[in-house]
Order: C-alpha cells, then sequence, then structure tokens
C-alpha cells in the first residue's frame, strides 16, 4: 500500500471515530434531559400523594 492510501485510510478512521463521539455525546445529552424529566415527573407525583394521600392508593377489581 502507497503512503497516500495510508494516510487517506487514517483521516477517514479518525473522521469516523470523532463522528461516532460526537453522536455518542449527543445521545448521552439526551439521555440526560430524559433522566432529569423522569426525575421531576418523580417529584410532582410525590407532591401529589402528599396533598391527596388516598389517590390512586386503592382500586375495584371484579373478575
Amino acid at each position: 500500500m502507497d503512503i497516500a492510501g495510508v494516510a487517506m485510510a487514517m483521516s477517514t478512521n479518525r473522521v469516523q471515530s470523532q463522528v461516532g463521539t460526537a453522536v455518542l455525546s449527543k445521545a448521552m445529552d439526551t439521555n440526560e434531559a430524559l433522566g432529569q424529566g423522569l426525575v421531576q415527573m418523580i417529584d410532582s407525583a410525590a407532591m401529589e400523594r402528599s396533598v391527596n394521600p388516598n389517590v390512586g392508593a386503592n382500586f375495584d377489581l371484579r373478575v
């Protein structure tokens, strides 16, 4: 393999690595935002339970 081919292959690998890292970073940011939203939902549910402790505690089941 010639020098130009090796240089081109190394450059391609470097770009692919950078793209992979950028995509992973975006995925981590998205997951962090989703996690924060989930924590807020849990906190709001806990607030509802503290105000109305009987809401959602019982349900009727007929077979």
